[in-house]
């Protein structure tokens, strides 16, 4: 008797952090477009429970996930509620959810450093509307990796096409750790 392939899901909150685990998951050599490794951008981390219910009588399914330090409860509390014990960050980790220290674009931004962020800025045409928000009153003097960080997250489309290109930048030394922890359990619920 053949046994079916296993699959792996992989809930993210949204679509810039799904654009990353995808360049790292094909980085490793694994494709998100065959099925057999899916991340699925959930709109938002509230929505984690529908998806955590969805996939439960699934046994080919491995459900793995990444989410922010600031959502880290719902995260608990969805699993919970599917009937994975969990407590602690640790537990979590045993069942492929990795969080992040603040949220994925703090990740990138310490892995790659702030001078890596700006020449993205650059290479997307958004370095001179950087340098006028740095000069803002409200952003004046302030550190550079918290300017860094919330301009990535202001302006239509920046988050997304800036994560897009941090991602490529990223190798095995400068991944950081929560994102090379899921990536190694998707290589490993598929393998």
């Amino acid at each position: 008797m053949e046994q079916e392939p296993r699959r792996a899901v992989v809930l993210v909150e949204g679509r810039s952090d799904a654009v990353v685990v995808e360049a790292l998951a094909a980085a490793r050599g694994l494709d998100t477009t065959d099925g057999v490794v899916r991340v699925v951008a959930m709109g938002g981390v509230t929505n984690i429970r529908s998806h955590l219910l969805r996939h439960a009588d699934q046994s080919d399914v491995h459900v793995l996930g990444l989410c922010d330090a600031p959502e880290e409860r719902y995260v608990v509390r969805a699993l919970q509620e599917a009937g994975r014990p969990v407590t602690c960050r640790a537990e979590m980790g045993a069942l492929g959810f990795f969080v992040c220290v603040q949220d994925l674009e703090d990740e990138l931004l310490r892995a790659l450093g702030p001078e890596a962020v700006e020449d993205a800025l650059s290479e997307l045409g958004d370095l001179g509307r950087f340098r006028t928000f740095q000069r803002q009153p409200e952003w004046r003097g302030r550190p550079l990796p918290d300017q860094l960080h919330r301009f990535a997250g202001s302006g239509s489309g920046r988050k997304l096409a800036l994560a897009a290109r941090l991602a490529r930048r990223l190798t095995p030394a400068t991944t950081p750790p929560p994102l090379a922890a899921l990536v190694d359990r998707m290589v490993g619920a598929v393998g």
